[in-house]
C-alpha cells in the first residue's frame, strides 16, 4: 500500500513505520472498542500513514472530527482525543468529556488524549480548569512530525505557519520544524552539511542544534544517506507563492485543492468506478494523486502545454496494445498476455481519468479571465508596469473581482517593484475600501505586516536578482524545457534557484553577496561526528563519494508550491547534477491558499 515511498536512496517508508508503530502502540494501549475523536485539521494527514482498514484491525468502531458540539452516542469502551496543542481545541473536548458524562450508562467510557506532535504544558492547565483533566486516563504524545506524501516530499501540514510568525508573533512552529529534523536525523544518521538563508530558517537550525546537544546519546551521530540540507525562509521568496502555477499538478491544486494526496472532482464528469469514492451528498468523485501511479507520476511535474501529447502518446500505446493479432503467438505468449490484463485494464482507467482532470483544467486556463490576469502578472514577474497603478487592477476593482485575486496582483506589483510608491499604495487603498469595505484595511494590515504590501525602497532587490539568477525568460520553452523557468512558463522560482546554484562549486560563496540584499542572514554549518572531529580531513571524506547521487534535503518554513516541488524534481533529473532531493515543508501551499490566511472576512 505504501510501496511508492520506497523509491528514492532516502526510503521514506521507514518514516511512515515508524509513525506506524507508535500509533499501534497508542491503540494498543486501551483495550475493548475505540472511538478516534480527531482534530479535524489531522484526520487528513494521519490517513497518509494509516489506512481506515488499519484502525478496524485494532478495534476502531467510529471516528469523529473534533467540534464544539458534541457527538450524540458514541457506544464505545474508550474514546482517544487525539489532537494539536491548541487551547480553543481543549475547550472542545472538556464539553464532549462532560456531556458524556452526563449520560447515565451501565458502564463508564474511558478517555486518552494524545497531542500530536508533542505535549502543550498550556493545554494541560486549560484542562485542569476546565475540571476534566482528571477524567483523562492518560495523557501522551503522538510523535509524528512529517507525514509523507510521496517518496520525496514530506510535508508537517502546519496550516498556517507564516500567518502565526508575522502577525501573530507564535513561534511554536520553529521549535516543531526543529523538532521534525531531529526526528529525520535519528532515522537517518547526522547531516554533515546545513545552509541556509533567512532569520526563521537560522533560528529552527539554532534549535535543532541546541535539542541535539540535549538529546546526546540518542542521537544517531553516524552520517548517513543524507549530504545536505539547506533550510529556506518563506520570506525570502513570496513572488514564487502569488505566481500561478503552471504545472499539471499546480494547477490541479489551484483550481480544485489537493490535500493530503486527494483531490475532489465533480463526479459527473466521470464514469461510474472512477475515483476512491463518490460522495453523493456533495456529488463528488474522490482521487488519490501520488507517484503510485504512473501515469500521474509522469504527468504531474510537466507544464499544462505538454500534458496533451503525452496523453495522447498513451492512448497510442494502448490501442495499439489492444489491438495486437494473437493468432500467431505462443502458448507461453497468450498466458504472458492474459496476465497484462489487468495492468491494462488499469492503465484504460487512469487515462481515462486524467484526460477528463485535463478538459477541466483546459476550460479554466483556456478562459479570458484566466488568461488576463496571467498576463498582468507576468508584466509585473518582467518588472514592467511597476510604478504606476495598474489599469487592469483599476478594472478589476471597478468590476468588483473577488478580492483575493486583486490583492494577489498589488502584491505581486509591490514584490517586483521592491514597494509601491507612497501615491500608488494609498490610491489602491482608497478604491480597495470603497469597494470591498472599511473591513479590507485589517487585510491590508495583514499583508503589510507580512512583506507582501510594502513602501518602496531605494533599494531594487527583485529588479536585481531577476538579472543576476536569470529569474525569468523572454521565450517560454514549456513542452521541451532546458530550464526551471518552465513551471511558471517564464518564471524560476526563486528558492529553486537558489538551490540550482547550490549545487555548482563554490556556488553558495558566490551565492552569499547576491543574496544579501533579501531579509534575514545566510548561513553554513558543518556536523560532525564526535569521533571524526580530531581527525582532519575526514568531514571532505564523508562528502567526496561523487559516483552516487548527493541527497539534499531542501526544508521551506512556512511553506511551498508544489511549482517549486516540480522545479526540485526538474533539476534532480538532469544529469549533471547528480542529486537526490527530499523536499520537507511545514505545510504544501498555494496563491489561494496562501492569501486567504491573511483575509479578514
Amino acid at each position: 500500500m505504501y510501496s511508492h515511498l520506497s523509491g528514492g536512496r532516502v526510503n521514506i517508508q521507514l518514516l511512515q513505520e515508524t509513525a506506524v508503530r507508535e500509533f499501534v502502540e497508542i491503540l494498543d494501549r486501551c483495550e475493548g472498542t475505540k472511538a478516534i475523536i480527531w482534530d479535524e485539521s489531522l484526520g487528513g494527514p494521519v490517513g497518509l500513514v494509516a489506512r481506515y482498514t488499519f484502525l478496524k484491525e485494532h478495534h476502531v468502531t467510529k471516528m469523529y472530527p473534533l467540534r464544539p458540539e458534541p457527538w450524540a452516542d458514541i457506544d464505545v469502551k474508550n474514546i482517544i482525543f487525539i489532537t494539536r496543542p491548541n487551547q480553543t481545541l481543549m475547550d472542545y473536548i472538556a464539553t464532549n468529556i462532560h456531556e458524556e458524562e452526563k449520560k447515565k450508562k451501565v458502564s463508564r467510557k474511558e478517555y486518552f488524549l494524545y497531542f500530536l506532535p508533542k505535549k502543550s504544558f498550556l493545554c494541560e492547565k486549560r484542562l485542569q480548569v476546565k475540571g476534566v483533566h482528571g477524567s483523562l486516563s492518560f495523557i501522551g504524545e503522538f510523535r509524528c512530525d512529517f507525514f509523507p506524501f510521496d517518496n520525496d516530499l514530506l510535508s508537517m501540514e502546519l496550516k498556517d505557519a507564516y500567518k502565526e510568525l508575522y502577525i501573530e508573533g507564535d513561534t511554536s512552529c520553529l521549535h516543531q520544524s526543529a523538532c521534525a529534523l531531529i526526528g529525520l536525523q535519528k532515522l537517518y544518521g547526522r547531516i554533515p552539511k546545513v545552509y541556509g538563508k533567512g532569520s526563521y530558517a537560522q533560528r529552527v537550525w539554532e534549535i535543532t542544534k541546541a535539542m541535539a546537544e540535549e538529546d546526546g546519546p540518542a542521537m544517531n551521530n553516524d552520517k548517513g544517506v543524507i549530504d545536505q540540507m539547506i533550510i529556506l525562509d518563506r520570506s525570502i521568496d513570496l513572488m514564487s507563492v502569488l505566481a500561478t502555477q503552471l504545472t499539471y499538478e499546480g494547477l490541479i491544486d489551484e483550481i480544485y485543492g489537493i490535500n493530503n494526496t486527494t483531490v475532489n472532482l465533480p463526479a459527473e464528469k466521470f464514469s461510474t468506478g472512477e475515483g476512491l469514492s463518490t460522495e453523493r451528498n456533495t456529488e463528488k468523485s474522490q482521487f488519490i494523486l501520488n507517484s503510485k501511479e504512473q501515469l500521474y507520476a509522469e504527468l504531474r511535474d510537466k507544464n499544462f502545454n505538454a500534458v496533451g501529447a503525452v496523453l495522447s502518446r498513451k492512448a497510442k500505446s494502448i490501442r495499439s496494445r489492444a489491438n495486437e493479432n494473437h493468432g500467431e503467438k505462443t502458448i507461453q505468449e497468450l498466458k504472458k498476455f492474459v496476465e497484462s490484463l489487468p495492468h491494462i485494464k488499469a492503465n484504460e482507467q487512469s487515462l481515462a481519468t486524467h484526460t477528463t482532470i485535463a478538459e477541466l483544467v483546459k476550460d479554466v486556463v483556456s478562459s479570458d479571465l484566466f488568461l488576463d490576469e496571467l498576463g498582468c502578472e507576468q508584466e509585473f514577474m518582467m518588472c514592467s508596469d511597476v510604478e504606476k497603478p495598474n489599469c487592469f487592477i483599476e478594472d478589476m476593482i471597478a468590476k468588483e473581482a473577488p478580492l483575493r485575486s486583486v490583492l494577489r496582483l498589488i502584491c505581486m506589483q509591490s514584490i517586483a517593484g521592491s514597494g509601491l510608491k507612497p501615491k500608488v499604495l494609498d490610491y489602491y487603498k482608497r478604491e480597495l475600501v470603497q469597494v470591498y469595505g472599511i473591513q479590507t484595511l485589517l487585510t491590508i494590515g495583514n499583508l503589510e505586516k507580512t512583506g507582501l504590501l510594502r513602501l518602496q525602497t531605494g533599494s531594487r532587490t527583485y529588479h536585481v536578482l531577476r538579472k543576476t539568477l536569470n529569474l525569468t525568460a523572454e521565450t517560454p520553452e514549456e513542452v521541451s524545457p532546458k530550464d526551471i523557468t518552465y513551471v511558471h512558463s517564464i518564471y524560476a522560482p526563486l528558492s529553486v534557484r537558489i538551490v540550482e546554484q547550490l549545487l555548482k562549486p563554490t556556488g553558495w560563496q558566490m551565492l552569499t553577496e547576491k543574496l544579501s540584499s533579501l531579509p534575514g542572514p545566510t548561513f553554513e554549518d558543518f556536523q560532525t561526528s564526535a569521533s571524526l572531529t580530531n581527525r582532519r580531513g575526514s568531514f571532505t571524506s564523508e562528502l567526496s563519494q561523487s559516483d552516487i547521487p548527493r541527497v539534499i534535503i531542501v526544508f521551506f518554513i512556512g511553506g511551498c508550491t508544489f511549482a517549486e516541488v516540480s522545479a526540485l524534481r526538474f533539476l534532480a533529473t538532469q544529469e549533471d547534477n547528480n542529486v537526490e532531493f527530499v523536499i520537507c515543508t511545514t505545510k504544501l501551499i498555494n496563491k489561494n491558499t496562501f492569501l486567504d490566511s491573511f483575509i479578514e472576512t
